[in-house]
């Protein structure tokens, strides 16, 4: 006759015993779930930091595909084995706005506090801490460097020299505002993209197709990439919103560096009637 097998306490409780606690039964109970819970605990964060995460689209800047409303998981895991292609809805890090991190005292007279959102220097609308840097150097020895935050006049915090190569230099740090964005992919690096009568051409192809069956537009004057042909840098992407009236995308302040890639929009679950498969996924059709 077979011997039941005695069940083995739980791990915590192993380690309990090892240092020469005996809990008592009440005990040894909260501990096997305080086990449970922390296993559980760190298999979300590892399903949440390298599987999938679930998101929204705070904008209407992929309606109708994606609405404001909208909550969707992401997929982060297959893409370690395979790359986005145009077409797809890709999930990236992006700066949402850059942040004054500290002012010298020296300049302290000037109304910048830390927390402002820098929106332009010298009327060049600044997208990045990295196009602060682009803008400097265009100007000229002796120029005055004028900042703009956002919901104040512009001022001026110094005269641009030889020494003068980013905002640190006259005693400004910044920080970039990092948050998710949702875009479509239209080209990658290598590619030239340019949009003509509300079509998209990459490599003088026009891209046809439900992923790209809308007009696009290329009128407004802040616009800089791909309104005329722009070559895409190697590892980077070209990227829109499908409301492309409503959208902040690479038309505006360039390319998404392939490191920031997150994954992509695999399975929306709200609102319960909206519930499907997104980007195509096990041939769903968007």
């Amino acid at each position: 006759m077979s011997r039941e097998r005695e069940k083995k306490p739980a791990v915590i409780l192993r380690i309990a015993e090892r240092f020469g606690y005996q809990p008592g039964n009440v005990m040894s109970e909260v501990l096997e779930w305080i086990e449970i819970l922390a296993v559980a605990g760190i298999l979300a964060l590892l399903v949440i930091s390298f599987v999938t995460v679930r998101m929204h689209v705070p904008t209407e800047s992929m309606v109708p595909t994606i609405e404001p409303k909208d909550s969707f998981f992401v997929d982060r895991i297959s893409y370690y084995f395979r790359d986005p292609v145009p077409g797809d809805i890709v999930v990236f890090w992006h700066t949402d706005a850059v942040l004054i991190r500290s002012v010298d005292e020296t300049i302290g007279a000037f109304a910048i506090v830390p927390g402002d959102e820098l929106t332009s220097v010298n009327g060049k609308t600044i997208y990045s801490a990295d196009d602060v840097e682009d803008v400097l150097q265009t100007l000229p020895n002796g120029t005055a460097i004028s900042l703009k935050v956002r919901g104040a006049p512009a001022i001026s915090v110094g005269t641009k020299t030889d020494e003068v190569a980013s905002l640190e230099d006259v005693g400004i740090v910044l920080r970039d505002h990092r948050i998710r964005y949702v875009k479509r992919l239209i080209a990658v690096g290598g590619q030239t993209v340019h949009i003509r009568g509300g079509n998209i051409y990459v490599d003088g192809e026009h891209l046809i197709g439900p992923a790209f069956n809308r007009s696009y537009s290329s009128t407004d004057p802040r616009m800089g990439f791909g309104v005329t042909p722009t070559e895409v840098p190697a590892g980077h992407w070209f990227v829109l919103g499908d409301n492309t009236n409503n959208s902040k995308d690479s038309r505006y302040w360039g390319f998404v560096d392939e490191k920031d890639f997150i994954g992509e929009p695999f399975l929306r679950v709200w609102p319960l009637g909206r519930f499907s498969l997104m980007n195509d996924y096990f041939g769903s059709g968007e």
